[in-house]
């Protein structure tokens, strides 16, 4: 058995090394985000040893067996060189997901699934995303490669001469038996212990408070639980039919208290403009213009990526999935918006998006929700306003959009999405030094941007059309750059939203009222006076209901007045006042059931609407 001893020493340091790399992998992580997660305890790395052992089980298991399997083979030269290789390939190729993510959380808010990984949906950007990358955060593949050779090193120390010899049918039997024993203790440990279910994402909440979740887990781990897979929502059943539309019903019918209006709609969809970055002195423009709005104080996003916003905006439709619902198998369901009940109205629609055509596969959602026209930069007709990266700079593209609108029959529907404050956050060469740089790398492009807008309007406002328009402003999400209560899983998804009208200064003043990109659309339609009957799952701004519902990292975010509830899909898991606690330190999940009741009611009904309604492809009433 000496031979076989040794083999099981060497697998034995192997793991141990690859385990203890994945324990350097989480301190870098919170270095790296220390601002994200302020009040850790150490049972955050009692919890990551359990998801770390459990990714390493599950990548490891056929070398459990390739290193175990009885035989005189196995002690071959040939044979441990190529068992040594492919097991350092493997497990660095999973340990690089975790340097990946240092950065990338930033953008996020959780760790990456297989879908965000491998940039499911960005297939246009990729190329040129990877080297981008490693010039931004070149620091990240360096210490990949000395990661890397430390471990192969570690490997290769000390080296193990196993010479052949015989093998008795009693030792074949002995080193079978140990071998199905080591496979078992490898399988307990990929299941995450002897529990009755093996452990989940959303059970990473048991080891910290809710929002440092992302800690605990590990991105090998995330994306092995996410792989290959075709996220498919179940119905919960939590509600009978008559109790469910009792609870949520998301169909609708707007009650105009006149004729159509028929104004001008643009929405503006403004490209990692979080809350954290108005009112700072970066945006002076947007600052003056939100005084003359009518401003959601509490405005929300309904995803943490750019791809959630458009369906949100657009279709009402929040992101209550891991996978975004535009790269999804549910792509194609059929979506009663904006671009389609605007055009009933007789409106002409178009969207503008400055990236290359296909991006975030935001043309072909644009097809889905009914745009007439798409205006990527393939459309732009110019030289020289490309920024090297994502397309065309916003000052270009937003004059080239003015242009567009003033062809546009009257009336018409246009929404423009900016780009230059997103990674790289690159500015043209001659506004460098214009632009205060801030205390994080996004502010001088947020302040690029704002003067942009400021451009726009200056000639927006010589044409005939402008005194006639509602413009809507929105960002898709918050930035990397928030601290503080905007790490929560409330601030994380805080945004500036507001509702301009040149021609109405009466329409102005500051609401309190929760609000959220899904209510866009509602409030559009009252504010427009169009009648119709539609699927929303938002509510309008005239509504006297106030809610607002996320989802990350397989926990729904639910908010009402002034309370947070935390809810995994089956129970809530945190309730807080998180505007009296911003920052989560109050947990009254036990202490206020009158609070926590209604609230789980309304979360239940919410999640079983959406996951049915999905399933069904039933986004449109059947009149439509």
């Amino acid at each position: 058995m000496n031979n076989y001893q040794s083999v099981l020493k060497i697998l034995i340091r192997r793991i141990v090394i690859v385990f203890l790399v994945y324990q350097l992998c989480r301190i870098l992580f919170i270095v790296f985000n220390r601002s994200y997660f302020p009040d850790m305890s150490p049972k955050v790395f009692w919890g990551g040893a359990v998801y770390d052992l459990s990714a390493i089980g599950y990548i490891n298991l056929v070398f459990i067996l390739l290193h175990l399997v009885p035989g005189n083979f196995k002690y071959r030269t040939g044979y441990q060189k190529g068992l040594k290789l492919a097991f350092f390939i493997v497990n660095i190729i999973f340990i690089a997901t975790n340097f990946v993510d240092f950065e990338y959380f930033k953008f996020t808010g959780r760790r990456s699934s297989f879908g965000l990984i491998t940039a499911k949906g960005m297939h246009n950007e990729i190329g040129g995303l990877i080297p981008l990358f490693l010039m931004n955060y070149w620091y990240l593949p360096v210490g990949f490669i000395l990661v890397s050779m430390a471990i192969w090193k570690l490997f290769s120390t000390p080296k193990i001469s196993l010479p052949l010899e015989k093998i008795s049918a009693k030792q074949i039997g002995l080193q079978s038996m140990f071998l199905l024993g080591t496979l078992a203790f490898g399988f307990l440990a990929a299941r995450g212990g002897i529990d009755e279910k093996p452990i989940r994402i959303v059970d990473a909440v048991n080891y910290t408070s809710i929002g440092n979740t992302a800690v605990v887990l590990n991105t090998p781990y995330s994306i092995l639980k996410t792989l290959g897979s075709k996220e498919t929502l179940i119905d919960p059943n939590f509600y009978s039919k008559k109790e469910l539309d009792q609870i949520f019903n998301p169909v609708i019918t707007t009650n105009p208290k006149g004729a159509p209006t028929k104004k001008n709609l643009v929405i503006v969809i403004l490209e990692s403009f979080g809350d954290e970055n108005i009112h700072c002195g970066y945006t002076p423009f947007l600052d003056s213009l939100i005084t003359k709005s009518y401003y959601f104080k509490n405005g929300f996003a309904n995803g943490k990526v750019s791809i959630d916003a458009v369906p949100s905006t657009m279709s009402s439709i929040p992101s209550l999935m891991n996978t975004p619902i535009i790269s999804s198998g549910y792509s194609l369901n059929d979506v009663y918006g904006l671009p389609k009940i605007l055009k009933n109205q007789g409106y002409s629609t178009s969207f503008f998006h400055g990236a290359f055509n296909g991006s975030q596969n935001f043309d072909q959602y644009c097809k889905v929700a009914g745009f007439q026209n798409y205006y990527g930069k393939n459309e732009y007709p110019k030289e020289g306003a490309f920024d090297g990266n994502w397309g065309i700079f916003d000052e270009e593209f937003l004059q080239f959009f003015c242009d567009k609108v003033n062809t546009l029959p009257s009336p018409f529907f246009a929404s423009i999405f900016t780009i230059s404050s997103h990674i790289p956050y690159t500015i043209p060469q001659k506004y460098i030094g214009k632009f205060p740089k801030g205390t994080t790398e996004i502010h001088e492009s947020i302040g690029y941007t704002d003067y942009a807008l400021r451009q726009f309007f200056k000639k927006a406002k010589t044409q005939a059309w402008y005194k006639n328009t509602l413009f809507v402003f929105t960002a898709d999400h918050t930035s990397s750059s928030g601290t503080g209560k905007y790490t929560t899983n409330v601030g994380k998804f805080r945004i500036p939203i507001f509702f301009f009208d040149p021609s109405k200064p009466e329409f102005h003043g500051v609401l309190e009222k929760n609000f959220q990109q899904i209510d866009i659309l509602p409030s559009v339609l009252d504010y427009l006076n169009i009648q119709d009957t539609i699927v929303t799952y938002g509510k309008s701004y005239l509504s006297d209901k106030d809610f607002v519902v996320s989802y990350v990292d397989n926990v729904y975010n639910y908010i009402h007045q002034d309370y947070y509830l935390a809810f995994d899909g089956v129970k809530s898991i945190g309730l807080f006042n998180f505007k009296k606690d911003p920052l989560f330190k109050d947990n009254l999940l036990d202490k206020a059931p009158k609070i926590r009741t209604p609230m789980e009611q309304f979360i239940k009904a919410y999640i079983q609407s959406f996951n049915e309604r999905m399933n069904n492809n039933q986004l449109i009433v059947k009149s439509k």
